[in-house]
């Protein structure tokens, strides 16, 4: 098990409740905070949206937050006024467990859509989690692991900063590999820190963090019904500001954009990683437009299964994203080898292409434009049988 570098100031618990048959797979995780903390959120754009996420965005930003309570295998969403009273029901016995008030306590789930909570195993797992709160890497790995679904692994990063001449910590953990499509991309992710932020200024570097990283990340643009970020921040000191702030800020994208990558790695069933840069549009927007456009065609993914350099899919992906560019205005390469410049083909080796493609999991695709300076990194991942089989099966 991996030894944590993990922010002060919390503990974690991750038991079996019972959500899941399985005894072994843990289903219900507690984060408590050690003294209240600043909280906020980015959630879901999606129209429809779990009763997690509407208590969330009812309680957040906050000065006062305490933790929150997961459960993972149900997504408590499409479940009516029940679902919005089991939400808030969690978040009152979980502050019951740890002595604060229900207002205190946020509430995230995730797994299938339109079934409702088996309330009695829930309850009594959030008393047996208060009582397994630890400060440690084993309770944090099985925090971390209580909120999977199909992912294979934990997804997990923490970075240290030195700021205004003191260490501070951000621990950030994640769940994700299908029904991911921007805004958010079905994920959900905590990044927990001991440095001192004001709720104000820690829900507008979140917007920005999940606009750079998650907002990046696709594996088929499905835009899940419970996606949440949240961030928590229970530092005690004077709140950071200035040249501090943007210092922090920066570590917090970069431990976003470690987890966004990790969602994209772990789609279901890929076997690539594929980083897609743009560059050279009139604005970042647009790079992000034809990203998204290449990222989320069936035909791109199903070739880089393939390990077939059909770079015409890409090309013509960008085509027809909606950005208005000619095609003298591109060039595409395809890791170092470049085969499209300034509108024309370049003469290229097929065999050396599908080696390239066959041989590395992360790959790159880099799109130059000459209209301006916008840009984009975006992430995804090939589209291959087991996707298909996971999915066709999965409630069933």
């Amino acid at each position: 098990m991996t030894n944590w570098n993990l922010a002060e100031g919390y503990r974690f618990a991750g038991v079996h409740c019972g959500i899941r048959p399985d005894p072994q797979r843990l289903d219900l995780a507690l984060v408590v905070s050690d003294r209240p903390a600043a909280a906020a959120g980015v959630f879901t754009r999606n129209r429809v949206t779990a009763a997690p996420v509407r208590v969330c965005r009812e309680r957040l930003p906050c000065a006062d937050a305490v933790g929150v309570v997961v459960c993972s295998g149900n997504a408590n969403a499409c479940t009516g006024q029940r679902g919005l009273e089991d939400a808030r029901r969690m978040t009152a016995l979980a502050a019951e467990a740890v002595a604060c008030r229900p207002e205190q306590m946020l509430v995230c789930s995730t797994g299938v859509i339109g079934r409702q909570l088996p309330m009695p195993e829930v309850e009594a797992g959030i008393r047996d989690a208060a009582q397994c709160l630890e400060p440690s890497s084993a309770a944090f790995n099985r925090a971390a692991h209580a909120i999977l679904t199909t992912d294979t692994h934990i997804k997990v990063s923490t970075r240290t900063a030195i700021l205004e001449g003191k260490e501070i910590c951000l621990t950030g953990f994640a769940k994700g590999a299908a029904m991911i499509g921007p805004n958010l991309a079905t994920m959900l992710a905590f990044v927990l820190t001991d440095a001192a932020v004001a709720p104000d200024d820690l829900f507008a570097l979140a917007g920005r963090a999940a606009e750079q990283s998650f907002n990046c990340v696709s594996v088929e643009g499905h835009t899940s019904t419970n996606d949440s970020l949240l961030f928590f921040a229970n530092g005690d000191g004077p709140r950071l500001q200035g040249d501090a702030l943007a210092r922090f800020e920066d570590v917090a994208t970069a431990v976003c954009t470690d987890l966004a990558r990790a969602i994209a790695a772990d789609a279901e069933g890929a076997s690539h990683l594929v980083t897609l840069r743009v560059e050279g549009l009139r604005t970042d927007q647009e790079a992000r437009q034809i990203s998204k456009t290449i990222a989320e065609s069936a035909l791109v993914k199903t070739a880089i299964f393939g390990a077939d350099p059909n770079w015409g899919r890409i090309v013509s992906a960008a085509g027809y994203a909606g950005v208005p560019f000619e095609e003298e205005q591109l060039s595409f390469w395809l890791g170092d080898m470049l085969l499209y410049h300034a509108g024309t083909p370049q003469a290229f080796d097929a065999a050396t292409a599908s080696a390239y493609l066959k041989a590395n999991r992360d790959i790159e695709i880099r799109l130059l434009f000459t209209l301006g300076s916008g840009r984009c990194t975006f992430w995804t991942c090939d589209l291959g049988y087991e996707y298909v089989k996971l999915n066709a099966e999965y409630t069933t």
